[in-house]
Parts: structure tokens; C-alpha cells; sequence
């Protein structure tokens, strides 16, 4: 049976070997597949011909404004033992101290180090909290992270339920849906991304403190997935000096727009509200593997158990190097520095794609993503793995929209994102129009796709 005949599904599976006794198919993720399909054709990291507009990482240079990066690194030979579990004291009690700093001034109820596990990496952290997940129901959005899929099929305790977002409500869901899921179909728990992978849509303000507020009283537990927090759009962009003239690097900044559902909690230890975050995207530092979850003590508790047998503890050390990454001051820094840069990049992706005949339901309020409507453009370009596919010929990257339809173990038969794809704007302004050139070649209507 020839590729294009089969479904979108049948496709998605098709990416993995045939397997040894005793081991079960294991897909690879969207953007794992993409990339391997990328190096396939000739892309490598650093090559100055390709532009990976796919893989969901920033740019990690300098960035006007920003504190300087981090280059060298001084290991104390202690640290060369394991880590403990959930990291080192230290370390947790500063991103306790960071968000008490950040999101919860003046409230009675404060994080402490126990509320505070250090992992290595999002993917980790997410893997011990759904190993500590009990025989529950846990409500899911669509579409979504791709990696929530594999994560949702591995652990059979509890049964994924999925919440479909609609595009003509921009990618949102009301409060009172919201709630008649949650009551109707017996949630125990929550998995979101906030800002949301892919769409770029957030949950802020009053809004945020709605949903916090109906996770309390219906005893409902709220994981949310903040990697993307400092990437904001909305509103007020980025702070402004205070003190000093522009580009004095001691200055200090009035602090910018940071989302967190921290700053809505009541009683740190009671409120069932876990949040995951990490140095990944915030802070720009991908290839360091280091996150944290914040939540009641309990939680925990529960997560350093499964973190026993999953995965041993995080990075023992760079855990010290951290500390000064996390000053208030230096956030602040790095995200106004960020909100700068990405949304002039941001606005420039969406001005180009405008331009090719691509649409977005939903102009992204947060992360470094485009989902991209393919809808009007003409067959077979406007399938996202065609689009994928032809995008390699002119060496660029994308993801395909069918990779966010998360369906842990297939249960679905229908797929709703065939016409959609993830494009990022993280890399560089340079590597970003280098991308958006060669996209501009693959639209082109005096030249067919070319697609192996």
C-alpha cells in the first residue's frame, strides 16, 4: 500500500521498525519523527542552508537586554555523587523563593522547599507525576503538546479523557464547559499547557483565577504545563527601566507580564494545583535537562516515590549553577529581553505566512509557535505532512498538525489537524527568514511540490 493511500493514523504509525520479541511499537513523537526524517535528507545542527522552524527550542544566544549567558561552568567535585530525588535544597528553595517573589507577595500561605521537586527535564517531570496518578479520569485538551501522548498511553491507571477546542472559539474553553466536563465526566485531574503548544493561546487573569478557583472546590487536581509562561504577548510586553538610561545592563526593570497559576492558589499545601516548569524555554537554557514541579507537599511526596524508580534524580552538577539564573532581577531581565525579540519575530512570521495564503485561526498570545491553517492552499499542499515533506526538498522544517491531535493508544479513528501545521519562530531573525523564504519557494505557484 503506497504511504499516501493509507490514513493519517496508519501514517503515524508507519515511522516505527518492526520490533524484537516481547517489545511493543513505540512511536516517536512528532517532532522526534520530523527530525529524524530532516536528518534523513541532509540536516544537521548548525548547517547554515536548513532552517528548523520545527523543533520547539529558542534561540539561546545573546539577546539584547538579557542577562549574559552562561559559558562556563566550575563543578565541585561533591556534586559529582547522585543527586537526591526531588534536588538539592538549595535549589528548591529558590524557585520556591521566585514564585512566592514573583506571584504570591503579600499572601499568608508561601512555597517553601517542600513544595518544590527538581527533574531533569519537562518530560521528566510530567512522567512522575502521571506515574503517581491513582485509578482516575483525566481530562486532556485537543490539540495539544505531542509528547502528552505516549505520556497518557504508557500509564494505564488512569483513562485519558480528551477535551476538544474548537477553532471558531479561538482555541478556548469556557468556564461552564469547562465545568460540565469536569463534573459530567468525573475528572480527577487536569493536563494543560499553558501557554498552549501548540496553538499559542493562554489562560490569564481572572480567567485563571476561575479555573483555580473550580479546581478547589470540585476537588479536581490542575496540571499545568507553564514552560512558556515568560513568553507573553498580551497586554503590557515587557518592563521598563526604572532606573538608569535604556541599555544600562545594572538597571533594574519594572517587571513584565508573567503567567502563572501560582499567583491564584490559597493555601500552597491544600489547593490541588501542580505546575511544571523548568530552564528549557524560560530561561532559553534547552540542553541543561533541568525542571522543577511546584505543588502541595503531598504531591511531593508522591513524585519523589515515583522518581525512585523512574529515572534515579535530576543533574547533581548543575543544580548549583542554577541559583543565579533564578534572581528576580535576572528573570526579569530575560523575559522582557524575550518578549522583545519574540514578538518582533513573531509578528514578522505571521506577516510573511499571511502573504503565502497560510492563515491562523488564533494570532498566538504566548509561546514561539504559529498553527498554521494550511486550509487555503491548494492540494496537496494543504495536508500538513505533504507540507512537511515538501518543506525538506527546500530544506525547511515544520511539524505536521496531525502530530497534535494527542490519541493515547489510537483510540480515536478520526484525526481533526490533517490541515494544520506547527511552525516555531524561535530559532534566530536570521534562520526565521531563511525558513520563510524557502516556505515561500514551496507555495510558489510556478513551481510543483517536489515530495519523496
Amino acid at each position: 500500500m503506497r504511504e499516501e493511500s493509507k490514513t493519517k493514523h496508519q501514517q503515524r504509525l508507519s515511522i516505527v521498525s518492526d520490533n524484537p520479541p516481547g517489545f511493543r511499537r513505540v512511536p516517536r513523537t512528532g517532532v522526534i519523527y520530523v527530525m529524524h526524517r530532516a536528518a534523513q535528507q541532509g540536516f544537521a545542527y548548525g548547517d547554515p542552508e536548513w532552517a528548523n522552524l520545527g523543533q520547539g527550542m529558542p534561540e539561546t544566544g545573546e539577546l539584547p537586554g538579557a542577562p549574559p549567558r552562561i559559558e562556563q561552568l566550575t563543578i565541585d567535585p561533591r556534586a559529582q555523587e547522585y543527586s537526591p530525588i526531588t534536588g538539592q535544597i538549595e535549589l528548591r528553595q529558590k524557585v520556591a523563593d521566585l514564585y512566592n517573589t514573583l506571584y504570591r507577595q503579600g499572601k499568608a500561605s508561601q512555597y517553601t522547599w517542600r513544595n518544590v521537586s527538581i527533574a531533569g527535564g519537562g518530560r521528566v517531570a510530567l512522567t512522575r507525576l502521571a506515574a503517581a496518578l491513582g485509578n482516575i479520569n483525566m481530562g486532556h485538551f485537543l490539540p495539544d503538546y505531542t509528547a502528552y501522548e505516549e505520556l497518557l498511553s504508557v500509564f494505564k491507571a488512569f483513562i485519558p479523557i480528551p477535551i476538544l477546542l474548537d477553532p471558531d472559539e479561538g482555541y478556548q474553553v469556557s468556564l461552564g464547559h469547562l465545568r460540565r466536563e469536569i463534573q459530567g465526566r468525573g475528572l480527577q485531574a487536569l493536563l494543560a499547557s499553558n501557554p498552549c503548544n501548540p496553538t499559542g493561546q493562554l489562560v490569564e487573569g481572572e480567567r485563571l483565577r476561575l479555573w483555580v478557583q473550580m479546581v478547589r472546590e470540585l476537588g479536581c487536581s490542575l496540571i499545568l504545563d507553564e514552560f512558556y509562561s515568560h513568553y507573553i504577548y498580551t497586554g503590557q510586553l515587557y518592563g521598563n527601566r526604572i532606573n538608569g538610561e535604556q541599555g544600562d545592563e545594572q538597571s533594574l526593570l519594572q517587571p513584565p507580564r508573567m503567567v502563572s497559576a501560582a499567583a491564584y492558589v490559597e493555601d500552597v499545601n491544600e489547593d490541588p494545583v501542580i505546575l511544571v516548569d523548568g530552564l528549557t524555554k524560560n530561561w532559553r537554557y534547552p540542553g541543561w535537562r533541568i525542571s522543577w514541579t511546584l505543588g502541595p507537599e503531598a504531591v511531593i511526596g508522591a513524585i519523589a516515590s515515583a522518581g525512585s524508580f523512574l529515572d534515579g534524580g535530576p543533574n547533581n552538577p548543575f543544580q548549583s549553577q542554577v541559583l543565579e539564573l533564578l534572581e528576580p532581577e535576572n528573570v526579569y531581565r530575560e523575559t522582557a529581553a524575550i518578549q522583545s525579540c519574540f514578538r518582533e519575530k513573531r509578528d514578522y512570521m505571521l506577516g510573511r505566512l499571511r502573504a503565502m495564503g497560510i492563515r491562523t485561526d488564533a494570532e498566538p498570545g504566548g509561546t514561539f509557535y504559529v498553527w498554521a491553517n494550511l486550509a487555503d492552499l491548494p492540494a496537496p499542499l494543504n495536508d500538513g505532512l505533504t507540507f512537511f515533506k515538501a518543506g525538506l526538498q527546500e530544506k525547511v522544517i515544520t511539524v505536521p498538525g496531525i502530530f497534535f491531535d494527542v490519541n493515547p493508544e489510537q483510540r480515536r479513528a478520526q484525526g481533526r489537524y490533517g490541515n494544520y501545521a506547527r511552525i516555531s519562530f524561535g530559532p534566530s531573525m536570521s534562520e526565521l527568514m531563511r525558513g520563510l523564504d524557502a516556505l515561500e519557494r514551496v507555495v510558489s505557484p510556478n513551481r510543483p511540490p517536489r515530495i519523496d
